[in-house]
């Protein structure tokens, strides 16, 4: 089974995650497949991307399967450097990025929810950064993307804060763009299509000037978030949140 899906209709790029069971939980092989497939919509003519998850979740983040893996600074250092591709591609994508959040948006998966330049999430739509949960920071351009939608002080107190937001919070915090009682793809796509019917080369240009000059700073973010991760993941605090999560109770942390 592909575990993302790309199809081209009406020039329109739907993206879809594609690993319901886990809640789209995105491990090595699906984030080399997202990356894979963005660089194909990228060089394609579509003027529109939808990015969304099948099933009951946008995207619940980095597969906690992962983190057995980590211990290889080689396997880390690729996983994080695809990461970093695949939040830039989403950033620098030459076409209107739209990113229906169906369910929970969480982790790395709401990095890259806010990566697109609308968030279209259902009403009953959860978003949480959630990295503090197992002793981590955000990566994915988390850091960046929050902090160019809700300022520092703000991006802070709701990465910390370990909650997730439904999506009328989220809307009122400036998370999300637009809110909807029909399913997040079908208002993307209606979205999409009214896009279309707009002189949308104007706004793909204007799009351009204002993140071809945030580029290298995003860059900046990513390179310290992929060094962050790695210096906390040989905490005592990570390494209790995964064994709580794991051991599905409350973890004890000690800021170690």
């Amino acid at each position: 089974m592909n575990t993302v899906l790309h199809e081209s209709k009406d020039n329109i790029s739907y993206i879809r995650l594609n690993r319901p069971e886990r809640y789209n939980a995105l491990n090595k092989e699906m984030l080399d497949e997202l990356l894979e497939v963005l660089e194909k919509v990228e060089r394609n003519e579509d003027k529109v991307v939808v990015l969304s998850g099948n099933g009951n979740a946008f995207c619940a983040g980095g597969d906690i399967g992962m983190m057995k893996d980590f211990a290889e600074k080689k396997f880390f250092d690729a996983v994080m450097d695809t990461i970093g591709k695949i939040a830039m591609k989403l950033y620098m994508m030459p076409k209107v990025v739209i990113s229906a959040v169906q369910g929970s948006a969480a982790g790395l998966g709401l990095s890259l929810a806010l990566a697109a330049d609308y968030v279209i999430a259902q009403q009953e739509a959860k978003l949480g950064m959630m990295f503090i949960g197992i002793g981590l920071a955000p990566d994915g351009g988390g850091h960046f993307f929050l902090k160019e939608r809700i300022g520092v002080s703000r991006a802070k107190q709701f990465i910390w804060g370990l909650k997730q937001l439904q999506a009328a919070q989220a809307k009122q915090l400036g998370i999300v763009d637009i809110v909807t009682e029909k399913q997040a793809g079908e208002e993307a796509e209606e979205f999409g299509k009214k896009l279309l019917e707009t002189p949308i080369q104007s706004m793909i240009k204007t799009k351009i000037i204002y993140h071809h000059r945030q580029k290298d700073i995003l860059q900046s973010y990513l390179d310290e978030e992929h060094q962050t991760q790695w210096e906390l993941r040989h905490t005592k605090d990570h390494q209790e949140g995964v064994e709580a999560f794991l051991e599905k109770r409350k973890p004890v942390f000690t800021g170690n």
